[in-house]
């Protein structure tokens, strides 16, 4: 299947050693200037697309498009509705497209995780924790309506809303965890 590719190939190494090292970057970046810029992102993405092309031929530069286009969709959706940053929407595909559809859904999860865990910790130590937890509520009425009312939903929170917290971070934490969990998966 296609989507296995760059699963498949051995060993993994060079791709989470080259996201690791980008996320690292990107969230430096993101604490000192609260933006990703476009010239770490961009070569990712194009360097991460050849390498799929080169290791995993057609079948390869799929996998790592469909990777770029998965992990990218949440963060272009918050960039859209929600006023989120496209610095992380445009990290996430280009760690999308070293990683590959496989190996980026686990990291695409544990950025997640990594996020709300950061988010509400930032919101702790801001004393801000009731107004995180809200707008988490509305986000969480927003989905549940898009998903299956497809009527009015909730107003989704907009940034001036939302406590301002480096995102980049919680993107570095969550490839780095995701890299630990598939190489010991891989391991065993």
């Amino acid at each position: 299947m296609w989507t296995m590719t760059l699963w498949n190939q051995a060993p993994p190494l060079a791709q989470w050693a080259v996201v690791i090292g980008a996320s690292l970057v990107g969230a430096v970046f993101d604490v000192k200037s609260r933006r990703i810029p476009n010239a770490l992102t961009g070569p990712l993405l194009v360097g991460g697309l050849l390498w799929a092309g080169m290791v995993g031929g057609a079948a390869g530069l799929a996998d790592a498009a469909a990777g770029c286009v998965v992990l990218a969709a949440p963060y272009i959706l918050l960039f859209l509705l929600a006023e989120g940053g496209a610095g992380d929407a445009k990290l996430m595909g280009a760690i999308g497209a070293w990683l590959g559809l496989v190996n980026g859904l686990v990291a695409l999860g544990t950025v997640a995780v990594c996020g709300v865990v950061l988010a509400v910790g930032f919101a702790l130590a801001k004393r801000q924790s009731r107004r995180v937890f809200v707008n988490v509520a509305r986000v969480a009425c927003w989905a549940i309506f898009w998903v299956f009312a497809r009527g009015k939903a909730p107003r989704l929170p907009k940034a001036k809303d939302m406590p301002k917290m480096p995102y980049g971070v919680a993107i570095f934490m969550g490839v780095c965890l995701a890299a630990g969990a598939v190489l010991a998966w891989r391991m065993q």
